[in-house]
């Protein structure tokens, strides 16, 4: 596989979410021109060097220009203020061919989309980078390690292979600015498989304090995940994939290694990275 040359310009789309960001990091990382799509420019707050331009997946005219010579887009499946699924794929599928996009990547969202679909059958060089649970999701119990030293989660006995934000745009980078990732789709996990009990642990050690886990039934998550706001999809989501992790969740991959070259960052790596939000 050959390295990106200064001449790729990326157009990357949910730059400034929680992978975006890191798609972002890993273009830059690889010398590549990055160009972040927002619908909020003025808010972006993006590295130095990014090209911020304004537009709306949901309306592909309104980011065309965006296009222009592009050699690689990332994309996400869900757009808009509601964050549906996307309608738009194969007008998006379009003005990429017509700008000479040649690389896309799609950050798979759990389930086909029509989105993913459009690119899939577009006959340019796709590549679905599939990710299990984000380390970052860790940051939902800041709250309660701070104030209570405590984390409150059913079935404390499941199981994960979660992947560093950072790991999942370093696979998508490689993809958008290398040869010989067309056609794939890519699992991308963290190099171990954890149990709660070990996330808490790791975030104890890093933090210098100790976190105790409280189990909660799954009736008791139900009326906390209610009580927050939670549609009922997302809790029946929750409920299932908690209660019964599909194997892809809990086998670690390889990808990272193969992919980048370097192994898969820890949870321990990400817990020291993040101490700071996790202590009163």
């Amino acid at each position: 596989m050959t390295h990106t040359t200064p001449t790729q310009t990326v157009l990357v789309t949910g730059a400034t979410g929680t992978v975006g960001r890191q798609v972002v990091a890993g273009l830059l990382a690889r010398g590549a021109a990055v160009r972040a799509l927002t619908r909020d420019a003025a808010r972006a707050d993006l590295p130095a060097g990014v090209e911020v331009v304004r537009g709306d997946l949901t309306d592909p005219a309104s980011f065309a220009h965006a296009l222009d010579g592009v050699t690689g887009l990332h994309l996400i499946t869900f757009g808009g203020q509601d964050m549906a699924p996307l309608e738009t794929g194969e007008r998006i599928v379009r003005l990429a061919r017509e700008a000479g996009v040649r690389r896309i990547t799609v950050l798979h969202g759990g389930g086909r989309t029509p989105l993913q679909d459009a690119v899939q059958a577009s006959g340019l060089d796709w590549t679905v980078v599939m990710p299990v649970e984000f380390m970052a999701n860790a940051l939902e119990w800041a709250d309660a390690i701070r104030t209570e030293d405590t984390v409150r989660e059913p079935f404390t006995d499941r199981l994960s292979a979660m992947v560093h934000e950072a790991d999942i745009g370093a696979v998508a980078a490689a993809a958008l600015t290398e040869e010989g990732h067309g056609g794939q789709s890519y699992v991308v996990t963290g190099p171990e498989v954890l149990t709660l009990q070990d996330k808490v642990d790791a975030i104890a050690a890093a933090r210098g304090r100790a976190v105790a886990l409280v189990e909660l039934t799954p009736e008791e998550a139900v009326e906390r995940w209610r009580a927050a706001g939670l549609p009922q999809d997302v809790i029946g989501f929750l409920t299932g994939v908690y209660g019964n992790t599909p194997p892809e969740g809990r086998t670690v991959a390889g990808t990272v290694e193969q992919v980048t070259g370097r192994p898969a960052r820890t949870f321990a790596e990400w817990a020291a990275e993040h101490a700071a939000a996790f202590r009163p």
